[in-house]
């Protein structure tokens, strides 16, 4: 019999958020009583296969210390880096290597427990993967000056969203790689493809939003609350 696979959450919280034009981090921004941040790692707090969660913070963050998240014994913290990829990097350098990591935005704070069976699932079968969703309106490709060249076929275009899953030793040593190829990693597994893995695509629900707007947060209230969240 296979030993049973472990599991680590990370989430890259080390981010401004420039585009919601407020005070402080978006994270940090409450819906329905709570921070975006805490909606975001409660459902990996609260899954019994998740070990460990472990946020990457900005150097000078004062927020995340008033949280009730903060205190709870699957939470530790690392500090993060400039982008994405170096807050991710930093998380890893504290996972044990033997685990498998599911790279989850700060920012996306209405994931649901049947999304993330999913991926542990294909994990449970060596398999790389994350949430997205096909596209379904239709794509047009701009030129410069904002008029369309043509339409895109959307039969093969998917929203990639979060978590992302992969081995915690794999993802390291690619993410660590493509840095050093100086390829533009705007998310983990566009590093994964760089470096020749097969990604597989598991269908997320359409409600897992990314609150990038002021307007994303309207939604997200609605969402978590039809979620009794």
């Amino acid at each position: 019999m296979n030993k049973p696979l472990s599991f680590t959450a990370v989430i890259p919280a080390a981010g401004i958020g420039q585009r919601m034009a407020c005070d402080y981090p978006k994270q940090y921004l409450p819906i329905n009583g709570q921070a975006m941040l805490s909606h975001s790692a409660r459902l990996f707090i609260e899954h019994p296969a998740i070990e460990r969660v472990v946020i990457a913070l900005h150097p000078q963050d004062h927020w995340f210390a008033g949280l009730q998240i903060a205190n709870h014994s699957k939470i530790s913290t690392v500090i993060g880096g400039e982008q994405r990829v170096d807050s991710v990097l930093a998380a890893l350098d504290v996972i044990d290597s033997t685990h498998w990591v599911l790279v989850h935005d700060a920012a996306r704070p209405c994931l649901v427990k049947d999304d993330l069976d999913k991926l542990i699932a294909r994990a449970e079968l060596n398999q790389c993967a994350i949430l997205a969703s096909p596209v379904r309106d239709t794509m047009k490709c701009a030129m410069a000056n904002h008029v369309i060249d043509h339409t895109v076929d959307r039969s093969r275009l998917w929203h990639a969203m979060t978590p992302q899953s992969f081995p915690c030793d794999k993802l390291r040593r690619v993410l660590r790689d493509a840095l050093i190829g100086g390829v533009n990693v705007t998310d983990e597994a566009s590093a994964m493809e760089w470096a020749g893995e097969t990604v597989h695509l598991v269908v997320g629900r359409q409600d897992n939003l990314k609150v990038t707007h002021p307007e994303d947060l309207a939604l997200a209230e609605f969402i978590l609350a039809r979620q009794k969240r």
